[in-house]
């Protein structure tokens, strides 16, 4: 797949962000998960995907990075072009960024369940190429970030989204400019909790983003849900071996209303997809 000039740029920029003030700690893992339950959009279900994603947190005087990028590989039932054998293939780019206002302000900023206060900004992209939409996803995020007082970690976000897609089908050569949705909120989560004694930890985040106007084609977006969670082994521990290194874990992913599109609409079932994975972890 070939990746616009503007998505490399993109990605190359959010690594030099991630990796800049990694001076406290830093985390870097590969992965891979596989699931047969995935759906799209104005397509079908039971769609098997393989995904390989880079992934890096890094943290620093006054804040925190995070960075992901995924690569996902779907078989021919979310096929590459019209009629093909071949699956269509993706890349989703997460970049976050958030300023601890204790740490800049030397203040405090707790309160009942919550031990710290941050702003978060950051940026999400996307190229896809497959037999119809082929999305061209950019977005925005900005907004005040909860750290809450738990085991591990819960950060809870308010963010503003200003997003924007120009899809082009290169088949048919018509594509749209890219096209401005209304600005919206999400209310979203991330967390990595331990689970008792044992090696293990509930992983995974959850968004609800609210409808944002209409779609480029004039038809109507609605609120979007996506859980995401994981319970993670880790191996190297377990075995009394080196801890966070290698991790094997159960994933399940709930996702209503896939992108916007309402899947009680004319993206149909598609727009709704309930997908249990395995994954597995290196971190290095």
């Amino acid at each position: 797949m070939r990746l616009p000039t503007r998505l490399i740029c993109t990605a190359v920029a959010a690594l030099a962000a991630s990796t800049a003030h990694a001076a406290d700690w830093s985390d870097t893992s590969i992965g891979y998960r596989y699931g047969t339950k995935f759906a799209e959009p104005f397509g079908t279900n039971d769609i098997k995907k393989s995904i390989v994603n880079l992934n890096h947190a890094s943290g620093y005087k006054y804040g925190s990075n995070f960075f992901n990028a995924d690569l996902l590989l779907s078989d021919k039932k979310d096929p590459s072009s019209p009629g093909s054998d071949s699956g269509a293939s993706e890349v989703y780019i997460v970049y976050r960024h958030t300023l601890d206002l204790a740490k800049v302000t030397d203040s405090k900023f707790a309160f009942g369940p919550v031990r710290g206060m941050g702003i978060t900004a950051g940026f999400d992209a996307n190229v896809k190429v497959d037999a119809g939409y082929n999305s061209r996803k950019q977005m925005l995020v900005l907004g005040p970030t909860f750290m809450m007082d738990v085991p591990g970690f819960l950060n809870v976000s308010v963010l503003l989204l200003k997003e924007s897609n120009a899809p082009y089908n290169k088949f048919s050569g018509t594509g749209t400019p890219r096209y401005d949705y209304k600005t919206h909120l999400m209310l979203t989560a991330a967390w990595s909790i331990p689970l008792g004694k044992m090696p293990l930890a509930f992983e995974g985040f959850a968004n609800y983003i609210a409808a944002k106007g209409t779609n480029e084609f004039g038809g109507p977006t609605g609120p979007e849900f996506n859980f995401d969670g994981q319970v993670m082994y880790d191996i190297g521990a377990g075995a009394g071996a080196a801890p966070g290194k290698f991790k094997i874990g159960l994933e399940y992913q709930y996702w209503r209303n896939k992108f916007g599109n309402p899947y009680k609409g004319p993206a149909g079932r598609g727009a709704f997809a309930k997908t249990p994975m395995i994954r597995a972890q290196y971190h290095f």
